[in-house]
């Protein structure tokens, strides 16, 4: 069904093949050779539950390729949206530490930019009130992992008690290794589903904690973000963040074993994979910063 209405588009100028482009979790895309150009095409519904929104994603995408940061949305309708392929290649976890430099000049010029670019009502995205609303969801759902919610908000409170206040800044949100492609001259950032007005705080906790760097690495990270020696309270708020990171990944999966089936994707091992890697992040911080109990 999904390549049929890809073929039937009517931007296409000859017959086209849409190839499968794995790696989603919750969406479809293919790769799509037409008339010498190469596309993707982004197949996805709104996801009230993730507090995800099509139309939102295309405004954020088109403003994103306006400020030099993502490939041209080309086409957008219900539910679909094509954009101009980027021949580059997809980092992985050891190409987001071998790149921190660049990465973080990336990000931090994605910040500084995007305000200037986006158009229509502010959005904002706030870990914490994703990780209330998740538990929400989650306890209204019946989820398996009903019993451990109180432990994981008791948590949450405390990781948003050590944040440090910093400007506001338009965030990426969403910055798994996967999302940045080094076309051999510059870095690229892709998928805008969770963009919106937050702190540099949870796109730096994302890029560390998605990608495994190590304290050190995340003091590099902040260092050539911030532009100075990070001081003991950022270090901590970072810290806290990586470990809210993990949480809202993990809280994803759980609302998603309720909400979705995407083929191929098993969203409780997913659930798993990530509770692993937060229990690991929090024995980290509990051990450089004190014990946070729930």
């Amino acid at each position: 069904m999904s390549v049929e209405r890809i073929r039937k588009l009517k931007l296409w100028k000859s017959a086209v093949a849409p190839q499968p482009l794995k790696g989603g979790l919750s969406n479809e895309s293919f790769t799509v050779e037409d008339a010498g150009a190469k596309f993707v095409v982004r197949l996805g519904r709104d996801f009230p539950m993730h507090h995800v929104f099509r139309d939102r994603e295309c405004e954020v995408s088109a403003a994103a390729f306006a400020a030099g940061f993502a490939p041209e949305l080309v086409h957008a309708e219900p539910g679909l949206m094509v954009f101009a392929y980027i021949d580059g290649y997809t980092f992985a976890e050891p190409d987001v530490q071998a790149n921190l430099g660049r990465v973080a000049s990336l990000v931090r010029g994605y910040h500084t930019a995007m305000p200037k670019h986006v158009r229509g009502p502010a959005a904002l995205f706030w870990v914490f009130h994703v990780i209330r609303d998740y538990a929400r969801t989650l306890e209204e759902g019946g989820s398996r992992m009903r019993a451990h919610l109180a432990d994981y908000l008791a948590l949450s409170e405390q990781f948003e008690a050590a944040q440090v206040s910093l400007p506001i800044v338009f965030g990426h949100n969403d910055l798994l290794p996967a999302n940045f492609i080094d076309d051999g001259a510059r870095l690229w950032l892709i998928d805008y589903e969770y963009a919106a007005f937050s702190t540099a705080m949870f796109d730096l906790a994302g890029i560390a904690s998605n990608a495994l760097f190590s304290p050190e690495q995340d003091l590099e990270l902040l260092a050539a973000y911030f532009g100075r020696e990070p001081e003991p309270a950022l270090v901590q708020s970072h810290a806290a963040m990586k470990c809210a990171s993990l949480l809202r990944e993990a809280m994803w999966s759980m609302v998603s074993e309720i909400h979705l089936d995407t083929p191929g994707v098993d969203y409780v091992a997913y659930t798993a994979e990530n509770l692993a890697r937060f229990d690991e992040a929090l024995d980290s911080y509990r051990s450089r910063f004190g014990k946070a109990s729930a």
